[in-house]
């Protein structure tokens, strides 16, 4: 018998001493991990980090693997870090040049430890390209119950690569795939283009958050912005003096008549205190940290002078906080009154942080921008662009070359990212941290929108906003709604294709713009009520030119409007007349046209009158097959030059008229086909029977 003698251990293609990031561009004076280091890769300093992530999310750790795990780990970090290293390409293996950030990396590396702890639990070998097909197979549905899960994905990705990558892999990776030729998310049988996940803001939410963040921007900022220059301004007056000179700056302060003592508001002043803030006025009078115990009330002097501060607060001469005019507003108890108690130097910080965050999230809802994208805008970022405003960000998702985008934008979003300019100490960032913070602060978005919610809900009392009721929000989910909310625009889809970055090459957007637009439960009944609204306004419209003798259409349709017209400025004489309502007050025909079961549809090429419970004469219904549930007319099937139901409104003669014009050139070609002539009559009778309507 003889003995089989094992295979020689294989080593790394990779050297120990050589750098782990190679095909990324690195920082100045970076100095990056080498591969032999077998604890954590620790990336900050070395790559970019992007703007909205912690450091930890550029460090990609190794704990808690055996030694050959350890390796397998870092193997294949490697090779997602330099995809198109020469040790691989000799040995046959030729990924896309596009290397992964960190935090991928660090998110695939997770995967691989989850895959070792289900190992050892289910006593199956040390390393997982050891592992049968069945194996894996078994973890998937340990974690599958009831449903596959989508993080799921990066676990197969990850799986799938010990077969992909196997030839560059010190153990030779997996010998055959557990799913072949089949993709991450087909083997765990998720839907292709499913829904979208990401929820949308409530409508009960929604409206009040952002009229705070836009009060905040356009009411409260001048004051803010107004105390912080005058802390600033404090700030730097204040010098080491001694005793003597700071006597004869307080005399002097006192003897000025447009000197107001700083005082605490009511609800912060204590019996030991009182109301004067006695710290912010040595800094007013301008003297330092050593010299605060001017005002000490255990020496005769300090006492002195607290005596003459004091005469002035029992003058009147007093103001809360660092400014003495605050601009008033309406509160929810029915009074009016300052918008804060007192903008005392630690408030003041609390608030300009508040209209930072106000800035983030008027920008985040009404930009469709990325978070990543927001946090990356840097100052004087907002520009002209094709004549209409807009903001220059990087675009860092799936997007190695970090391209500088435009965004375009409202004259408001424009305004709330120059406010958060101003607030930045960051020498770059836009949205960073405000006066009184270090430029380097970090701050995470998920954060902001919480402390402002709960901030504005604070205080509401005082500012008079209103209740922001509680719910959980990411930054995504504001891109989601504007989205939803803009679906009902004609041209909308491309539009927001173009805005969202999901436009494709032909300027047609894709599908993952049509899952952002998809509309949401929670909004249906306002949007229906917003679009019932603006349909009475434009009912109004045409209300008011027939009541001024103008032409409001053309047809049997508008013949019943009109009518419908005259008998609603009829009843509305009559109950004049008989008292039951004011004379000359124009609510009563209002009211009776919303009582006016009266069906309109408005378009851009006619105007529809179908009754949907009665839609005797609609064209479009004839021979048709009508889809269950539904009411209303087929829109594609409109036949507007031979319904009773269509009407022609002024504003679309000049439409139709084009129309005429361009048949006409176009049947004018002698070398016209006779079947293309054909079509071409066709068309140019059903115009002429439209614009026959209107005496054309």
């Amino acid at each position: 018998m003889t003995s089989r003698l094992p295979l020689p251990k294989r080593s790394s293609i990779f050297r120990g001493d050589e750098p782990v990031v190679q095909s990324h561009p690195l920082l100045p004076g970076a100095r990056p991990p080498v591969f032999s280091e077998r604890e954590c890769w620790d990336l900050n300093g070395v790559l970019r980090k992007p703007v909205n992530q912690h450091p930890s999310h550029m460090r990609v750790p190794f704990p808690g693997l055996t030694p050959a795990m350890n390796l397998l780990a870092r193997e294949l970090a490697m090779i997602w870090f330099n995809p198109r290293h020469p040790a691989l390409l000799t040995r046959g293996i030729h990924l896309p040049d596009d290397p992964r950030v960190a935090n991928t990396v660090r998110a695939r590396t997770t995967c691989l430890r989850e895959l070792a702890a289900f190992g050892a639990d289910q006593h199956l070998p040390e390393l997982v390209s050891r592992w049968a097909a069945e194996d894996f197979h078994r973890f998937l549905a340990h974690h599958s119950n009831p449903d596959p899960e989508p993080r799921l994905v990066d676990h197969i990705v990850v799986i799938k690569a010990l077969h992909r990558f196997g030839r560059a892999l010190a153990d030779g990776g997996l010998k055959e795939d557990p799913w072949p030729g089949m993709s991450a998310v087909a083997a765990l049988r998720l839907p292709v283009n499913g829904p979208l996940k990401t929820p949308v803001v409530k409508p009960e939410t929604w409206f009040p958050l952002v009229r705070a963040a836009w009060t905040y921007i356009t009411v409260f900022a001048p004051d803010i912005l107004r105390a912080l220059d005058r802390w600033q301004a404090i700030e730097a007056r204040t010098e080491d003096i001694k005793l003597p000179e700071a006597d004869r700056r307080l005399t002097a302060w006192l003897a000025d008549p447009a000197s107001r003592v700083p005082a605490r508001p009511p609800s912060a002043q204590t019996g030991r205190e009182g109301p004067v803030h006695w710290d912010l006025l040595a800094r007013m009078v301008g003297l330092d940290a050593d010299l605060r115990n001017l005002f000490s009330a255990t020496s005769s002097t300090g006492r002195a002078r607290r005596a003459a501060v004091e005469r002035l607060v029992a003058a009147g001469r007093v103001q809360y906080g660092l400014l003495p005019d605050l601009l008033e507003v309406d509160r929810p108890d029915g009074s009016r009154g300052p918008w804060h108690d007192a903008l005392l130097p630690r408030q003041l910080g609390r608030e300009a942080t508040a209209l930072r965050n106000a800035c983030y999230i008027f920008v985040a809802a009404l930009s469709m921008m990325r978070d990543s994208e927001i946090r990356e805008i840097t100052k004087g970022s907002v520009v002209e662009y094709f004549s209409t405003p807009a903001v220059k960000s990087t675009k860092v998702k799936l997007d190695a070359d970090l391209p500088v985008k435009h965004w375009w934008i409202t004259e408001p979003v424009a305004q709330a990212i120059e406010l958060a300019e101003r607030l930045s100490q960051h020498p770059e960032l836009a949205f960073a941290s405000v006066p009184g913070r270090d430029p380097e602060t970090l701050f995470t978005s998920q954060d902001v929108i919480e402390d402002f919610v709960d901030h504005a809900n604070r205080g509401r009392h005082i500012t008079g906003l209103d209740e922001i009721p509680p719910q959980h929000i990411t930054p995504h989910m504001f891109r989601r709604t504007m989205a939803m909310l803009t679906r009902d625009f004609p041209g909308s889809e491309i539009a927001v294709g173009m805005q969202l970055k999901h436009a494709a090459t032909r300027a047609l957007a894709n599908r993952t713009t049509g899952g952002y637009m998809e509309p949401a439960s929670s909004w249906a009944r306002h949007l229906d009520n917003a679009i019932a609204e603006r349909k009475f306004q434009r009912v109004k419209e045409l209300f008011a030119a027939d009541s001024r003798g103008e032409t409001i259409g053309f047809g049997p349709g508008a013949d019943r409007m009109r009518e419908a017209f005259a008998a609603v400025r009829e009843k509305a004489a009559e109950l004049r007349a008989t008292g039951k309502a004011q004379r000359g007050d124009l609510r009563v025909e209002h009211d009776l046209l919303q009582r006016t079961r009266f069906s309109i549809r408005f378009g851009k090429l006619n105007h529809c009158t179908m009754n949907d419970d009665d839609p005797i004469g609609a064209k479009c219904l004839e021979e048709a097959v009508v889809p269950e549930g539904h009411r209303g007319p087929l829109l594609d099937r409109c036949q507007p030059s031979r319904c009773t139901n269509s009407i022609l409104g002024p504003e679309h003669l000049p439409i139709w008229t084009a129309e005429q014009g361009s048949l006409n050139r176009l049947r004018a070609d002698p070398k016209l086909p006779a079947n293309r002539r054909a079509l071409l009559d066709a068309q140019l009778n059903e115009v002429a029977l439209m614009l026959k309507k209107a005496g054309q």
